[in-house]
């Protein structure tokens, strides 16, 4: 594979050497500034990253044509401050472990949901997407003792995939890095395992897709979770770690994979359902989902006309 260019690999190694050291500064400070503190710089971003602002809003005016300009730039603000405040309290790794379990409820309800589906010893395909704080969602999951593994995209650079999984690993959580050799092997002996295998489908990004409703359009969904439960037999469940007063909440619900006989059909099926399992978390709380994602960036090829 050719090198990238010196100018590249300094940006990347600076960039390399400004997070960690960020990271390192970060990970002691109490969990409530880490959460106002993130919540501010948020807000600051909105402002700056004008960029990134007018995606958020115009994806917003997609799924919720229905409310105001300004209804939807509140919900935008919100987005940003939610992210910050996010991002801030997942760095803050050394008070962040002991105080878990009180930061993030668990009902008992929710629990049985996925102690069921593991019960049944193929595994569980965990569905969920970019929605409240989809890393302390795994964290909590895999710190109270349930094996889990997710499958994540490498990062550009090699040492911040590593500084990532690294993070994840201390959380319990062992990552499966998609673009590297053997990843579709260590998915299914995961499964055959029993164990918990977390995949986001949220975002449109350059991985086998089907087309499914979301918000009212169709969106380029991966198929992955469809594929690995239909393949395998393994239970899917879709869960959430939605923020909820100081802290945040677990949300966890079973979705039965579709009986058919023709597994293209019920890839479509079981995706749309899951889909519209992620819709409903994301109205239940707008502002904590990424919506400066462009979601519905690659379109459905255009039907072929007949020429007579």
């Amino acid at each position: 594979m050719e090198r990238p260019p010196l100018a590249k690999r300094l940006k990347r190694f600076l960039r390399y050497v400004l997070i960690r050291g960020v990271l390192v500064l970060l990970q002691f400070l109490p969990l409530g500034l880490a959460t106002s503190l993130g919540a501010a710089l948020g807000a600051l971003g909105f402002h700056l990253a004008g960029g990134e602002r007018r995606k958020a809003l115009k994806s917003l005016a997609r799924a919720f044509p229905e409310k105001s300009e300004a209804e939807r730039l509140a919900l935008a603000r919100a987005c940003f401050r939610h992210l910050g405040a996010a991002a801030l309290e997942v760095s803050c790794a050394r008070t962040l472990d002991p105080a878990l379990e009180g930061l993030v409820e668990w009902p008992q309800a929710d629990r049985a949901v996925l102690e069921a589906a593991l019960a049944r010893g193929k595994g569980v395909v965990f569905v969920s997407g970019h929605v409240g704080n989809w890393e302390l969602l795994a964290r909590r999951v895999a710190r109270s003792g349930y094996p889990s593994q997710s499958i994540a995209k490498e990062t550009s650079d090699p040492r911040l995939t590593a500084l990532v999984g690294d993070f994840r690993a201390r959380g319990g959580v062992r990552s499966i890095w998609r673009g590297q050799e053997g990843a579709a092997r260590a998915m299914l002996r995961a499964l055959r395992a029993g164990e918990i295998l977390g995949i986001l489908i949220d975002q449109d990004t350059k991985v086998q897709s089907v087309f499914v409703p979301f918000f009212g359009e169709l969106a380029a969904t991966p198929r992955a979770a469809a594929d690995l439960a239909l393949r395998t037999g393994a239970a899917v469940v879709v869960g959430f770690c939605q923020r909820s007063g100081k802290g945040y909440r677990l949300f966890m619900e079973e979705v039965v994979a579709p009986p058919s006989e023709d597994r293209e059909a019920g890839v479509l099926e079981l995706t749309a359902a899951l889909n519209a399992r992620i819709e409903a978390a994301i109205r239940r709380a707008p502002e904590q989902w990424v919506w400066m994602h462009q979601r519905w960036k690659t379109r459905p090829a255009a039907p072929a006309v007949a020429v007579r």
